[in-house]
């Protein structure tokens, strides 16, 4: 089975690590210092960090990118940061930072050339697209506004242009504990366009195993936020059960007995 990455989430907003309820910015928990939370999944084991600037997306351009570049400081381990990034510019400032990879959302709406610029510029190894999808259509400035375009076309659209890497959202499921859009999920997959990585409503070990048996189809691995900051599991947890092959049933008996 093809390696399978889990994306503990560090979401950005007036400086501090907070969680949206299906993005909803009135719906808000803050959880502190992004630092402490990034240095906290590094060292229960974290291949990744996936970093969202909140108030870059409101805005439409960076806005606590001193934030992300503190970050990249004190872990070791790549950073992909999407929100925002709506010009080349912006790009070029996130990689000067050091994070590892971007990624693009409402631009790939609003403006496919820059898109297709920026995966030439960068490859596709370095530029994700954002989809963020609410009934099957893309939604774009931060999930406030819903665009006309579905999400596989856009996906086959980018992917003619280098794209290699998609990060799938289910907006009505992000921040709600109710289990990931399965269905949703694989079928983009099985479009073959490359990469996803699924987002959205993971709340148990058993949801990472779902995922985890769609590798063979293009799912690369998942961002989990909520369920890793209200303490649903822990991150040391989710990496034994996709890493070994675990029950997910037996993993929580055992935690249960703890």
């Amino acid at each position: 089975m093809a390696e399978f990455v889990i994306y503990p989430a560090i979401d950005l907003r007036g400086g501090q690590c907070v969680r949206l309820y299906q993005g909803d910015y009135a719906r808000e928990t803050v959880y502190g210092d992004p630092v402490e939370a990034a240095l906290r999944w590094q060292e229960q084991g974290a291949q990744w960090l996936h970093v969202v600037d909140l108030d870059g997306a409101k805005a439409g351009h960076p806005v606590n990118v001193d934030v992300i570049g503190r970050i990249v400081q004190h872990v070791s381990i790549p950073i992909q940061v999407g929100g925002g990034l709506r010009r080349e510019e912006d790009v070029e400032l996130l990689f000067e930072r050091g994070v590892r990879r971007v990624i693009l959302g409402t631009a790939a709406i609003e403006n496919p050339e820059l898109v297709k610029r920026v995966l030439k510029r960068y490859g596709g190894r370095h530029v994700a697209i954002g989809l963020d999808a609410k009934d099957g259509y893309v939604a774009t400035w931060g999930w406030l506004n819903q665009s006309q375009v579905r999400t596989e076309e856009l996906a086959r659209e980018l992917a003619a242009h280098g794209a290699e890497t998609f990060i799938f959202t289910d907006i009505s499921r992000d921040g709600t504990l109710t289990g990931p859009n399965v269905t949703a999920i694989r079928a983009l997959a099985e479009t073959g366009v490359g990469e996803i990585i699924a987002s959205g409503g993971v709340s148990r070990l058993d949801d990472l195993k779902r995922l985890q048996q769609l590798s063979g189809s293009g799912v690369g691995g998942v961002i989990v936020g909520k369920a890793l900051y209200s303490g649903a599991f822990t991150l040391r947890e989710a990496l034994a059960i996709v890493g070994s092959g675990e029950d997910a049933a037996d993993s929580q008996e055992r935690r249960g007995a703890r």
